[in-house]
């Protein structure tokens, strides 16, 4: 897999798909690329798609800082101004929210349009602080499998995770919590936590959003997206059933079809 030194580091990054248009995924804490496998096997049909790895996670290397939102900003532009793909599409989940909205006020000019998922433009709530430190402390001193059963919760729906259907995902995806680098991903969490709002900046964005959010979301509940949808202007939202913080796993026909509409329409 393709690796490309951007604004500091090595990014890696998937490249697939052919079309006219392009669109970049970028992912959530805890995750990489690979949680859009399904966006990507539907949408490289008629649009190229590339998805990322933030510092820290999944295959992208490991620095010693440049885990906060801007500077993820940074090297998100860095990378569509390398690859030449914008304006592209930008699809970005939780973390890979954050980053999003900071490029559509910042770097309007490299986006056709926005969408995102399960996010949120305020400062982490001031009563998680404590319980992600902690968490935090345990998987970087003990590691990740230490705390992975309080961490499923937070990333899925409950629907998604008793439903025996789905043994095998959800063993799959544990396993890539659990694989991820412990002090890449300790830093990733830092930059999470201590993360700037920027709601009061959202106005500014013009580009046609979209927003998504699952119905049954406890890391960034619905009523986060319903600010941001308030906030930017001729934006869309649309609720996920039987979905958590990560809609793109949970509920990924769903989440195709949604997206696929706002771009038909777009």
């Amino acid at each position: 897999m393709p690796h490309i030194d951007v604004n500091g580091t090595s990014m890696h990054y998937t490249d697939t798909g052919e079309g006219a248009e392009t669109i970049v995924f970028s992912h959530g804490l805890l995750f990489s690329g690979a949680m859009f496998e399904a966006q990507v096997a539907h949408f490289s049909k008629s649009y190229r798609c590339i998805t990322f790895d933030h510092r820290g996670q999944g295959q992208s290397a490991v620095t010693k800082s440049g885990y906060d939102m801007d500077t993820l900003t940074d090297d998100a532009a860095a990378l569509i101004k390398a690859l030449n793909i914008g304006p592209c599409h930008f699809v970005g989940l939780s973390m890979g929210g954050f980053v999003g909205m900071r490029l559509g006020v910042r770097r309007p000019d490299l986006l056709k349009s926005l969408i995102l998922m399960e996010t949120s433009a305020d400062p982490e709530p001031e009563e998680n602080h404590a319980k992600y430190k902690k968490l935090n402390f345990v998987a970087r001193w003990i590691g990740l499998w230490a705390v992975i059963n309080q961490v499923m919760p937070i990333m899925f729906s409950q629907s998604f995770l008793n439903d025996p259907s789905r043994e095998a995902d959800k063993e799959r995806w544990k396993k890539t919590i659990v694989g991820n680098h412990k002090v890449g991903i300790t830093r990733a969490v830092m930059g999470v936590v201590n993360r700037k709002p920027i709601i009061k900046e959202l106005d500014e964005i013009v580009l046609p959003t979209l927003v998504i959010v699952g119905e049954e979301d406890v890391a960034t509940v619905p009523a986060k997206a319903e600010r941001i949808k308030s906030a930017i202007n001729g934006s869309r939202l649309v609720y996920v059933p039987k979905a958590g913080h990560s809609s793109t796993i949970e509920q990924p026909d769903l989440v195709n079809e949604i997206i696929e509409d706002f771009l038909r329409e777009k």
